[in-house]
Formats: structure tokens, sequence, C-alpha cells
């Protein structure tokens, strides 16, 4: 029976960096329960900044090392970890990070003889504990794993080499330690590990299973290269969701069939070629090749070299003379083929440290290989043969340039991919709220997750606007798509959004606004790429509220989109009945507004469907579970992101989602004051001194003569030009005085600069002058004119 004592803290986190999954031993070893921590960045948890972590595992499959992690009590752990980087066959990519946690002290060493033996010997060996935590591994094992026994102890073997493999070995691994009997498994482990292991469970004096040994043989060293497919390096290089993944696979393909040693060499841009001269057809060899810089993306060697094919870190610049191997083939653009007797070869690795690899193989023979795809050249590959065997020949040469440019296709592809993600998610970030602008309705708080498949970032999006009234708009909306269209569209939808609430559109009018918009983008860009995908955002779905917090009413409307969830004080849960409106660019149907009255304190949550398409179940499901995690009481909205994104999660999005939370607060009367005016000039003075006695009364006396003045141009304005009934009103919130005057009138007034014999026309001028903000919003019957300033906190 394994130890209490002794636990795996393990966690996944995507190619953004963020936390999709937390163990129960990642919650004892740092105290985050998995709601505190997913769906948030996984450098929060880092006791130092996160670049260093990033320049870590920058261009590397696999990682291990010690982390300083905070505890959630504030103290510093140094965790040793081990990260992997894996890819599903859907091409989405992430991190899986292991940690061993354990208070077992290490197992004695044996006698002297037995311990050379389990050292030196030829195969691969590791024992693993009843516990099937590996204990300890033989050096062979070691550098066919490519990791020290330190950074293995105490892990299991689904967790050093993840995969079906490792899998099936482990289940074989628990039957031999519960039948006594040796086991053979015929999986392989890796590619520098022989077909098939044998698990013998060791046992003490008295007969009592104590340990399973794993043993494995190297992989033949023969020539079946030649019986190979050149087809499958391609195929596994062009597959690979990182040109990193499809460099290291060509070593896989090469070494130890092809080549005894060998090292991809690329370049961080691509080029026509070295001298950055365009290049049509085959290029000629240039005279005079200057120095190239590369960074080294794979680095691969037979196992029973003693490690020198680490001679040099993957993700290191390397420094290539005029005069080198690797600078002469990427110029000639074809491969070449060295004895490393050669002067040349001789005195590059002389020099260059970046050649410590081939040093340390003694390798006699060396071929160039350069990458070329599309014209452009991404690099050079370089393979060694040791004295033992035959240089390279004809076919060698002819294999390895196929193996080479099946490779290149696949990196040429990961950097398109790569670029393309990175441009869509740079522009969708830009277009996003980076903050949340300031105001004292409501408390929000809101999540953001892109997607994880291939066809890239879609167009979610959210936004929380200031209204005139002390009221904010909440916004959020699903452009149909991926990529920079998706993430164009979306831009353009929020910009409009914005100006329209600028202007204080209802909400159902907003959104007929929005509708005539899509329509017309979907126009321009139909007439320009007539077999264009979803153009302008035909189907866009975009929800839109306006909350006050002085009648504590939510006016809603929503085009196509998921109707928003509400948990009132007393805990109960239920979705606001909003007629559900068309998706945006249909035309010509109309919206809906609903409005609702909302207790202070209700929540208030907006999502879009990605939310939902995450469930592997049913949408009721889904519904029950987002209803229990909305209505369980929380510290914050930060939790209750949290937990409903934990809650509903179960595998990384295949879609955009967008989470806003408010909690909705309330002004009491005690901060808004309103009188009804009668429709007489000599009310104005009237309503200057009901103003300042306000005013005092709130203790706002600095800027009593402002406002008296704000008040009485417009009160008389609404005498003048408008009809009755006219209304006053002021609304005090935290530093904020907002001073408005209601008519039945639809005209709306504007500014207008008087001349200088001009009896009138200036009003409005002076209260431009006076206040922050200033503006007029249309209701169903009248206007309201209203101005903005910002006043001393009380």
């Amino acid at each position: 029976m394994e130890r209490q004592s002794t636990y795996t803290a393990t966690a996944t986190i995507d190619e953004h960096g963020i936390l999709t999954g937390w163990s129960e031993g990642a919650q004892r070893l740092l105290g985050y329960d998995s709601a505190a921590v997913v769906g948030r960045p996984a450098t929060a948890l880092l006791a130092a900044t996160g670049s260093a972590a990033r320049r870590a595992l920058a261009g590397r499959e696999r990682w291990n090392g010690t982390v300083p992690l905070r505890h959630r009590d504030g103290r510093s752990v140094e965790l040793g970890v081990l990260a992997h980087r894996r890819t599903s066959d859907a091409g989405v990519t992430d991190w899986l990070v292991v940690s061993a946690v354990t208070a077992r002290p290490q197992p004695p060493r044996g006698e002297p003889l037995e311990e050379w033996t389990f050292l030196q010997s030829p195969f691969p060996l590791a024992i693993f504990d009843p516990g099937l935590r590996l204990v300890r591994a033989n050096r062979r094992m070691e550098h066919a794993l490519a990791l020290p026994e330190a950074a293995m102890r105490g892990l299991r073997l689904v967790h050093i080499v993840p995969g079906a493999a490792s899998e099936e070995t482990d289940r074989s691994m628990r039957l031999a330690l519960e039948s006594g009997r040796p086991q053979e498994v015929r999986a392989r482990l890796g590619p520098a590990l022989g077909r098939g292991s044998v698990l013998t469970p060791l046992k003490d004096a008295g007969g009592r299973v104590r340990a399973v040994c794993l043993s494995t043989q190297h992989p033949a060293q023969d020539s079946a290269v030649r019986q190979r497919p050149p087809d499958e390096a391609g195929a596994r290089g062009g597959t690979a969701a990182e040109q990193a993944r499809a460099a290291q696979e060509l070593g896989e393909v090469t070494v130890p069939r092809l080549a005894d040693v060998m090292a991809v060499d690329l370049l961080d841009m691509p080029r026509s070629d070295v001298t950055g001269e365009p290049r049509s057809g085959a290029a000629e060899p240039a005279s005079q090749p200057g120095p190239v810089v590369l960074r080294r993306a794979a680095l691969r060697a037979v196992p029973d070299d003693g490690g020198s094919a680490h001679g040099t870190t993957v993700g290191e610049a390397i420094v290539c003379p005029a005069d080198s191997p690797p600078a002469h083939c990427m110029a000639a653009a074809r491969p070449l083929l060295y004895d490393t007797a050669d002067p040349a070869v001789a005195a590059w690795a002389a020099l260059d440290p970046g050649t410590a690899w081939l040093r340390a193989s003694g390798a006699r023979s060396l071929l160039a290989v350069p990458l070329l795809a599309q014209g452009s050249t991404l690099g050079v590959a370089l393979f060694g043969r040791l004295r033992d065997r035959e240089p390279f020949g004809p076919e060698d040469l002819r294999l390895a340039e196929e193996f080479a440019a099946k490779a290149a296709v696949g990196i040429q592809q990961a950097r398109a991919y790569s670029r393309a993600r990175t441009t869509t998610m740079a522009l969708q970030h830009s277009l996003l709220p980076h903050t949340l602008p300031a105001q004292g309705a409501l408390d929000i708080a809101t999540r953001y997750l892109p997607a994880a498949t291939r066809a890239g970032v879609g167009g979610d999006w959210f936004d929380v606007i200031p209204l005139s009234g002390a009221r904010v708009a909440l916004v959020v909306g699903d452009v149909v798509g991926h990529g920079i269209r998706a993430s164009a569209t979306m831009g353009r939808l929020r910009t409009a959004v914005r100006t329209l609430a600028d202007v204080d559109l209802p909400a159902d009018e907003l959104l007929t606004h929005l509708d005539d918009l899509v329509l017309r983008l979907a126009a321009d860009e139909g007439s320009a790429d007539p077999a264009a995908e979803t153009a302008g955002g035909i189907g866009t779905t975009c929800l839109y509220a306006v909350y006050d917090p002085v009648s504590r009413s939510c006016t809603l409307a929503r085009a196509g989109h998921p109707p928003p969830a509400v948990v009132t004080p007393d805990g109960t849960v239920r979705f606001l009945d909003v007629p559900a409106g068309p998706p945006l660019g249909l035309g010509g149907l109309p919206f809906e507004a609903f409005e609702t009255e909302l207790p202070e304190g209700s929540l208030l949550a907006l999502y879009t469907d990605g939310l939902f398409e995450a469930r592997d179940h049913d949408i009721d499901e889904a519904l029950d579970k987002m209803f229990a995690a909305l209505g369980r009481p929380a510290t914050s909205l930060d939790s209750v992101c949290d937990r409903v994104l934990t809650e509903l999660l179960t595998h990384r999005p295949d879609d955009d989602i967008a989470l806003l939370v408010a909690r909705t607060r309330a002004l009491h009367e005690d901060r808004v004051a309103r009188w009804e005016l009668d429709d007489d000039p000599t009310v104005v003075s009237v309503a200057r001194h009901l103003a300042g006695d306000q005013l005092s009364a709130w203790g706002l006396h600095d800027a009593v003569f402002t406002t008296e003045l704000m008040v009485s141009e417009l009160v008389t304005n609404a005498i003048r030009y408008g009809r009755p009934p006219i209304q006053l009103r002021l609304i005090h919130q935290g530093g904020t005085l907002i001073c408005e005057v209601y008519d039945s009138s639809g005209t709306t007034p504007h500014m207008r600069r008087a001349r200088i014999f001009d009896e009138g026309g200036r009003g409005l001028l002076l209260v431009a002058q006076l206040a922050e903000r200033w503006g007029t919003r249309h209701d169903r019957v009248g206007k309201t004119v209203w101005a903005e300033q910002t006043v001393a906190r009380i």
C-alpha cells in the first residue's frame, strides 16, 4: 500500500499560460483549490517573475528543474517539477506539469558489486516501489529518457513518459506487484528504447514483493531506414503543431537509422537564402556567404554515446562562420557531404561552441542538408555517422534530402500557423478592454478564454460602458468564425456599440442600428470576395443591458444571444425572460426590449455560448452546474467566475468563452434629489435655490456656484424651447455630481457660437465649459439634457 505521505501534484497549462487543470495533490501542496486557480495565468503562482519560466520552456518539448512557487499562506515553496509539452490528435497543445511530493527517504544503496552492476548495465533499468513510483534509474535509462534520476524520483511512469504505452506498462507493473510474476509489455516507451519491456518483481528474503524492475533493450541499429517509406517523416512533421516538434520528429526518424547523431538549426526569420537575396528556381552557390545566426531546434544522438549530444542546449543561439559547412549549405541550397577530417570542418568544429555535440560524438562523416520550403531557406539539418559505420553514400544523401524536405514543410506550416495565431491574438487583445472603467453602479468581474483549436481565436467580446445618469451598459457579443476576420469584425462592432451607446439609444434601437451595420459589412465584403465565409459577421449574436442604480431597473435586448442569468439576494437563480430576437445580419426583423427591477445586491451573469459548448454532456446538466456555481455564496466576483469555469469546463474550449459577472448597487434617496418645475420663467431662480440648498446639505459647498449656473441655463432652455412637464434632478455618486433637466419635447438642443450682438446662444457653450461631460438622451417621450462634473468626495 502506498504511504499517505507520498503523492503527486499535477497541473495542466494551455499554450497561452492559463491553468486548465489542478489535481488534489496540487491543492495539498500549495493550498489552492481548483476553483481558485483554473482559468487564471499560471505565472500568478510563481514567487518570481514569469519571464524566466517562459524563456526556459520556449522551444522545448520537456523541461525539469526547480521552480519557486507561492503557497496560499504567502510563503515561498521551492519545488522540483517535470513539464511535458503535449499535442493532441486535433493539434491542441498544452503542458502537463508534475511534481512528486514524498517524505520517503532515498533507499540505501546496495553492495559495491551490485551497485556497479545496476549502474553499468548495458540495458536501461528502473526500479519502482509498491506505489508505482520510481526510486532508482541507471545511467542507460537516464540517457534513453534524457532525464536525470533526481527529476524522475517519486513520479509514476505515466508522468515521466506520458502516453498510451506508459499507461499499458503501468497496468502491467501493478499486475507484476500483485501476482509476483514477471510481465512482458510490447509497447514502446520511447524512440530511444527498444520495443518491449520486461517487468520483474523484486522480492525480499521472505518472498514478499517489495518493488518491480523495468528493463528494456536499445532499438536495433540496422539499415531499416532504406525500407522505411520516405513519406513517414514528412507526415509526422507536417502534422506537428509547432516547428520545434517537427524538427525533433526529424531526429526521431533519422537517428539511429540514418545517422548516429544529428542537429537541426533554424533561422529565426526564414529568408530566400542566407544572403537575403531573392531566389528563383535552383539557387546558385554564393561566392562569399556571410555569417549566419541560427537557433538550435533539435539535437539527438544514439543512446550509448554517453550523453555527448547534449553539449548544446536546444533553443540556444548558434553563430555559424562564413566558411562553415552550415553557411555553405544554406547558401548553395543543396546537400553537402564532408569528412570530419576535412580542414574546413575541423576548423569550424574547433572554433564554434555550437559544434560541441559533433566533437563529442567522434563522427567521421558529416552531411549538411538545407531545410527548404516554398522558396525559403528555414535552416539546416546536420547528420553525423560514427567511425564504426560506413560513410554517407549517394542513397543516404537522397533519403536525407527527402526527409529534410518533408520536415521543412511541417516547420513552414507550423510557422505560418503560429504567425497567424499570434497576429490574431494580438489584434483581439488590443480590441478587448484592458481595464474596466470607473463607475459606481456595479461591481464587475470578467473572464476571457480563447479557443484552443487550430481554427484560431474567435470573435467573442465583452464591454462595460458608463452612461449618463449614473447608468452602466453591459455588452457581450459573439462574432461567427475564427481568425483575423472574426477579430476585425469584433473590433468594428465593439466600436459601433460604444458609439451608439454614447448617444444613449435604447437597447432595442441600438441592436437595430447594429443589425444594419452588419448588413452593410456583409454587402461590402461580399462584393469584394463572394466566396468569403461569414462575410461581415452575419449570424453574430449580441446582448445589450443597461442598469440604472437610481431606479434599480435593468433594460435588456438580445440578438440571438443566450439569455442572462440573475441571482437575487435570497439565492434564487433564474434566467431573465429577454425576447430572443434574431442574430445580427438577417435584417428586417424587430428586436424587443425587456425591463425588470433588480434588488440591490443581485448578481447578473452574461456569457457566450462557448461556455456550454465546452461541456461533454447535455445542456440541462450544464445549466444545472452553472446555476449551482452562481448560487453558492462567494467571497468575491472573481471567485464566482472561477467557480463557473471550473464547473463547466471539462476540457479546453473549442470556442472562445467570454464571461461577465456583475453585482448591482443602488443609489438611495439620500443621494438623489428631484423636483417638478412649473413652465414659467420665474421658476429659474427657484431652481437655482433648490439646487444650492441640496448641495449644501450634501456638503458640496465648492460646487454650488458652478451648479447654479448650469441649472439656470438648462432650466431656461427647457422652459423656452421645450414643453411641460419639466423636471430637475441632481445625483451625487461618489466624486461625481450630475445635473439633469427633463422636458417632454423631442427637439434636441445644439451648441452654437453666439455673435457679438446676439442676446442668446451662449447657454450651452457655458454649460460645456463648466461640465466634465454633457449631452442629451431621448426617452420614449421627451428628452433629458444632462451635465456631469467632478466634485470633492465627502
